[in-house]
């Protein structure tokens, strides 16, 4: 069963659930938006994207981000994708992440791209 992310019911009152490939999306935002450290029994879960909101915006930032990035998709989800290419890039405020996998039961290509920062709307 491939759990919706965020948590939530559905409408007979059971436990909402994704297709698979919205479900390696959320698992690829989980490892993104977490912090290492952050998770109990798994010190070394995440990339800590989230951490870099209150981070000067560089070039060395992406470069750093990306390699963190890369490495937390393979320790993590090793046996459910295979991670083709991470970028990561610094437009003005914002990062844009984009990662290319392809899912190892399916054998089907993905792109998921994800955009952190920028101005407030």
């Amino acid at each position: 069963m491939n759990v919706a992310f965020p948590f939530a019911f559905d409408s007979s009152g059971r436990t909402a659930s994704d297709d698979l490939s919205a479900h390696i999306g959320d698992m690829i935002e989980q490892i993104l938006l977490t912090s290492p450290s952050e998770r109990v029994n798994r010190p070394t879960f995440g990339s800590g994207t989230a951490q870099l909101v209150f981070a000067p915006n560089s070039g060395t930032i992406a470069s750093a981000q990306q390699r963190l990035v890369q490495a937390g998709l393979q320790q993590w989800l090793s046996g459910v994708i295979q991670v083709q290419s991470v970028k990561v890039e610094n437009q003005d405020s914002t990062l844009q992440i984009t990662v290319q996998y392809t899912i190892v039961q399916t054998q089907q290509r993905q792109t998921a791209q994800f955009s952190y920062g920028g101005p407030a709307p």
